[in-house]
């Protein structure tokens, strides 16, 4: 499957999932935009080097998520967006009557409303170049509920209902939305949570791991950032074009229960 001559905007993508989809993108040969909130030179750096590996055009461009024009405004100076993956997102664990609003409305903005934004401004670009593809991250949370996490789920509530919308609103258009569903995934983040876990619970790292970060992962293993990104591969490609308003779940069994 070659995607030389598409170019795909990945938020979020600095690091973790969405540096691993940019990453499975390029090597398909996509020219690719990364993006987050910073403005570092490693950033741009970033950029450089995924466009040297892979042999395409790579950019990196600022914009805070958490501001619609901003988000908009991603989309515009990208120039083409035949590819959108909306995957920028945070995280805040409270119980409801302590969770802070501000951290509320951060995460609604960042996971839910940029999304809305991005879309609104990329699908006429789909439409006038005659093919797209929008893929969002949600979670296993998008389907499922737990405790103390009250903006998260309903911001990946809210993603998949979106992607739905979408669906319906392009489904005689040659685009597709449809939103991938991760359960637990290896990133730095997660990795650098395990040894405060092992502490925590008086676990080695192998216990700590299967019995209480994947605890609900009845695989009891990670998905991997190039899992994610094979996923969103294959949603580009021409054998996934009537596949569209879904959720594809890579959660090691957890929404099967």
């Amino acid at each position: 499957m070659s995607l030389k001559g598409k170019t795909a905007v990945v938020t979020g993508s600095n690091s973790g999932i969405g540096l691993g989809v940019v990453h499975e993108l390029a090597k398909a040969g996509a020219d690719v935009v990364l993006n987050s909130f910073t403005d570092r030179d490693e950033d741009h750096q970033l950029a450089e080097d995924i466009a040297k590996e892979h042999g395409v055009t790579a950019r990196y461009i600022k914009a805070d998520l958490s501001n619609g024009d901003e988000a908009r405004a991603l989309i515009e100076k990208a120039g083409r967006c035949d590819i959108l993956m909306n995957n920028a997102g945070i995280q805040h664990v409270a119980a409801i009557e302590d969770f802070p609003t501000a951290k509320w409305d951060a995460i609604i903005a960042i996971m839910l409303s940029s999304a809305f934004h991005t879309s609104a401004v990329a699908v006429p670009m789909m439409r006038k170049n005659g093919w797209g593809r929008i893929i969002n991250l949600a979670s296993a949370h998008g389907l499922r509920a737990s405790p103390y996490k009250s903006a998260y789920v309903a911001a990946k509530h809210g993603v998949v209902g979106m992607t739905k919308v979408v669906a319906l609103e392009t489904a005689q258009d040659p685009i597709t939305a449809n939103a991938i569903c991760p359960g637990y995934v290896m990133t730095p983040l997660v990795e650098s949570q395990i040894p405060d876990t092992m502490e925590k619970y008086d676990m080695d790292r192998e216990t700590a791991i299967k019995e209480v970060i994947l605890e609900r992962q009845p695989s009891k293993d990670f998905a991997t950032v190039e899992q994610l990104g094979g996923v969103a591969r294959f949603l580009c490609s021409d054998d996934a074009a009537q596949i569209t308003g879904t959720t594809i779940s890579v959660d090691g069994g957890w929404t099967a229960r």
